[in-house]
């Protein structure tokens, strides 16, 4: 055979193999989280104000997973699960100070991501993946626990929640990073307008994941971006081009602006041609933060509550798998999955083995995404507060063991997690044992969990006969990471960040005195 023959047969083979091609070539990964959106914020999950017509797209060419979860009610230890893989109960992000409290990372406290945890974008760089984050941190704001110092190769955003104003004098304003030195702070060099909601952030994170899109894909390399803006965690804010356009207010023009961001990424990967090498997955930290108010949160849908609770709609996430060619267009699949599985299935991807050296809560959904009829059976999903397991589901039905919104003195305060949802015997103001009877609800017929099922009946008995075992293990074998959220310091406060000295914006650091932090629910 000659050699241009060859050459000819040899190139049939491989376009009549398009699998096997891909197959050589790790994906690049894209993993959007958003911050405080709610499971019913979406079109496609009934939400009526159609905000979210590219969100709706992506899921009519992709998989929505209507039972996905996070790790953890609030911001901090869900992001630490995701890029670890691991409970946050297992990754330090939790707190001893008191049981069952939610615990993050404002700017006072000292600790942050254990250096003995292995992050995502540190595995993937064994194939040669270039990572970037883009946005919300959130693991920590001292110099050691930064995402460059954590496997990421780039960053731009800030390691702290948008709060303030402040005066730089009792509390500084929030740095915005690029890389590893500060370029400005939120409210200043970043402007949020707190009487108008008008910022340009989400334009200013959008434009950096299209140029990292498109410098990872001229450089032919893959890449892990982490796109995570936070314009729907209050105060909310939006653009001047999307302020006052949905029908939610303030926080639906978020939902808007951010849909768009969506688009835009997703249609630049079509115009670049690395669509089909490329997953994407979109879903949110915790359950929308109804205390907020109505202008400054969104919906969770049927579910009980939010953020910072162990029901439903603190800890049920809106979720789309989008990978054209290799994710079947249209499916939905009701596996019971979790954000920790995106650090094993990345790593599946990736064709790196995960870490034997620990162990992973994060499940390895690649067979259900490649093949929707596939199913992970008898799957727990584990609902931790703090250093307390909570509730668990097994299929359709979750068993609580502990229940609690908040106290009466907050909730006096005008602090409401579950605004005109209250159920009696179910979202307690006390914290409520119910470890020799737990609740049980079946969430397929009661999504708000209103109604528990009898414990004189047939069905609780099978049901609690089932769970039991899966907690009895659970608890025996957990081995609890050391916890990182108990100390707190003023001095440890972002007053002087690397690269302030640039800008000439360092300020005066007060003198250390350190404390128990408080965490009040």
């Amino acid at each position: 055979m000659s050699g241009r023959a060859l050459t000819f047969l040899c190139a049939l083979i491989c376009i009549s193999q398009p699998g096997r091609l891909a197959a050589a070539s790790p994906p690049n990964v894209i993993i959007m989280l958003m911050d405080d959106m709610g499971w019913g914020d979406l079109g496609v999950l009934g939400q009526p104000s159609k905000e979210t017509p590219n969100l709706d797209a992506m899921a009519a060419q992709g998989m929505l997973l209507p039972n996905f979860y996070t790790a953890n009610p609030l911001c901090s230890p869900s992001r630490a699960a995701l890029l670890t893989g691991r409970l946050p109960v297992r990754n330090g992000f939790y707190t001893t100070n008191g049981h069952a409290r939610n615990a993050y990372t404002p700017q006072e406290i000292v600790g942050g991501i254990s250096q003995d945890e292995i992050l995502l974008p540190l595995m993937l760089k064994k194939k040669g993946y270039v990572s970037k984050i883009v946005g919300k941190w959130h693991l920590g704001h001292r110099a050691q626990y930064l995402p460059l110092k954590n496997g990421f190769d780039e960053w731009f955003g800030a390691p702290n929640c948008h709060f303030g104003p402040y005066n730089n004098s009792g509390r500084p304003n929030i740095p915005v990073y690029h890389n590893s030195e500060m370029v400005g702070r939120y409210y200043e060099e970043f402007s949020i307008n707190r009487k108008t909601g008008e910022s340009n952030l989400t334009q200013i994170y959008l434009q950096e994941g299209l140029d990292f899109i498109n410098q990872q894909s001229l450089a032919q390399r893959p890449f892990f971006l982490y796109w995570a803006p936070d314009a729907t965690h209050a105060p909310v804010y939006a653009s001047r081009r999307f302020l006052g356009k949905s029908q939610r207010g303030r926080y639906g023009d978020a939902v808007m602006e951010l849909d768009n961001s969506v688009g835009q990424i997703l249609s630049r990967l079509r115009t670049l041609g690395i669509e089909n090498s490329t997953f994407v997955f979109f879903t949110s930290d915790n359950g929308a933060a109804l205390m907020s108010g109505p202008s400054e949160s969104g919906s969770n849908g049927p579910f009980l509550c939010g953020k910072e609770t162990t029901y439903e709609g603190g800890m049920r996430e809106p979720a789309i798998a989008w990978w054209p060619g290799h994710i079947t267009a249209g499916t939905v699949n009701f596996q019971l999955s979790s954000v920790m599985d995106l650090y094993t299935t990345s790593l599946s991807l990736a064709g790196i083995s995960p870490p034997d050296d620990r162990a992973l809560d994060g499940l390895d959904l690649t067979p259900v995404l490649l093949n929707s009829s596939h199913v992970l059976h008898h799957r727990p999903i584990f609902y931790y507060r703090g250093n307390e397991l909570m509730a668990v589901r097994l299929g359709q039905y979750k068993a609580h063991y502990w229940t609690w919104t908040n106290s009466l003195d907050e909730l006096k305060k005008g602090v409401n997690f579950c605004p005109g949802q209250e159920v009696a015997g179910v979202t307690t103001h006390e914290q409520k044992e119910h470890t020799l009877q737990p609740l049980i609800f079946h969430l397929g017929r009661d999504p708000g969990e209103k109604f528990p099922i009898s414990v004189l009946t047939k069905e609780y008995q099978d049901v609690l006969s089932r769970i039991s075992p899966i907690v009895d293990h659970h608890k025996k074998t957990l081995v609890a990471g050391i916890p990182q959220l108990n100390m707190c310091d003023v001095a440890v406060m972002n007053w002087a960040p690397a690269g302030c000295e640039k800008l000439g914006k360092c300020l005066k650091v007060p003198t250390s005195s350190p404390w128990k932090c408080k965490w009040p629910h």
